[in-house]
């Protein structure tokens, strides 16, 4: 069985709605391209080892697969070699365009189809996609979560969590990693359970909470 990855960029309130332009989810939302200006040469790094990883296949969400199908086939590089050589899922209720070679458009059944997937493919990548994400986290259909973590705040737009997620455990895989422009990168893995709790006055043993 193979891995499903989650690669998100977020802001410290967590919104990672639109990052990497302004056209690429407007509605409702006046931050479209936060990502740019944070982006350095070690972020960068970071985000290509992660895709270098293995990657055999892309899943994504009908606008992610939109927007990368009017720009990867166009492209001669190491992001675009690799994205259009591998295959391309979908996951969308309409009817989809997937005129990028290599695409499949999934079933209704998508925890089912996700599933195949993960038993056909060692690395597959999921970018954005935060609706789609919302269905892989309540179902647990997900083995990694890549997540960059940039030093704003915006107060609106939609969220890693919005909605989907269910009390989940995750590991942390490798010590967080900081770019010059304070850009952490945070490498989790999922783990077995839910979260425990307990009592901080209980485990001092004499009453008092602080």
């Amino acid at each position: 069985m193979g891995l499903i990855h989650l690669e998100l960029f977020a802001t410290l309130d967590l919104v990672a709605q639109a990052p990497g332009g302004p056209e690429e989810d407007p509605e409702g939302f006046s931050f479209g391209g936060w990502q740019a200006p944070l982006l350095d040469e070690v972020a960068g790094e970071q985000i290509a080892a992660a895709y270098a990883e293995g990657t055999d296949a892309l899943l994504l969400g009908r606008r992610t697969y939109d927007i990368f199908a009017a720009y990867w086939p166009h492209q001669d590089d190491d992001f675009g070699n690799l994205f259009n050589r591998i295959p391309k899922y979908v996951a969308s209720r309409g009817t989809p365009d997937l005129g990028w070679a290599g695409s499949t458009h999934l079933g209704s059944d998508l925890p089912a189809a996700v599933r195949e997937i993960r038993d056909r493919h060692e690395h597959v990548r999921v970018v954005g996609s935060l609706d789609l994400v919302q269905t892989l986290l309540r179902e647990k259909l997900f083995d990694r979560l890549d997540l960059w973590l940039h030093p704003i705040v915006l107060g609106e737009g939609k969220k890693v969590f919005d909605g989907g997620e269910v009390p989940t455990n995750l590991t942390l895989l490798e010590p967080p990693a900081a770019s010059p422009a304070g850009v952490v990168f945070l490498h989790y893995g999922l783990a077995d359970g839910v979260p425990a709790t307990g009592d901080m006055a209980a485990d001092r043993g004499d009453g008092r909470a602080d």
